[in-house]
């Protein structure tokens, strides 16, 4: 059973940057393509990206490209997101998830396996 465990939300000031851990525990990440959410108070989850564990390849949803990076350590069998240049709206709670396919979507039904989530928070 893969167990997604994300870490690393805090409270920021904008225009920091900060940088989120996805620790995979069960099988290593490079079986899966791996993906980053986010959810805002009353709000739907946002897909922000995916990196293919098997090619480091990646994409990223519109609302943050230029801004975000997906990367991972197969070592360490953490997947990270780093963010740059924050704003205000991006204070939500962040998902790390996991999909058996092999392709990236945004469609939160294809995704299989998820964290518990990590809040981020940025002042103005």
């Amino acid at each position: 059973q893969v167990q997604l465990v994300e870490s690393g939300g805090k409270l920021v000031q904008a225009g920091d940057s900060l940088r989120l851990s996805c620790e995979v525990t069960g099988r290593p990440f490079s079986v899966y393509v791996m993906g980053w959410f986010r959810q805002a108070s009353g709000k739907e989850r946002e897909y922000l990206g995916s990196l293919s564990g098997r090619g480091g390849d990646t994409s990223y949803g519109g609302s943050v490209e230029g801004r975000f990076t997906i990367s991972g350590d197969n070592a360490k069998n953490t997947v990270y997101l780093q963010m740059n240049d924050l704003r205000p709206e991006d204070t939500a709670v962040y998902y790390c998830a996991a999909t058996s396919l092999v392709f990236f979507s945004s469609n939160l039904a294809d995704w299989h396996y998820w964290g518990q989530g990590t809040q981020v928070t940025v002042s103005s």
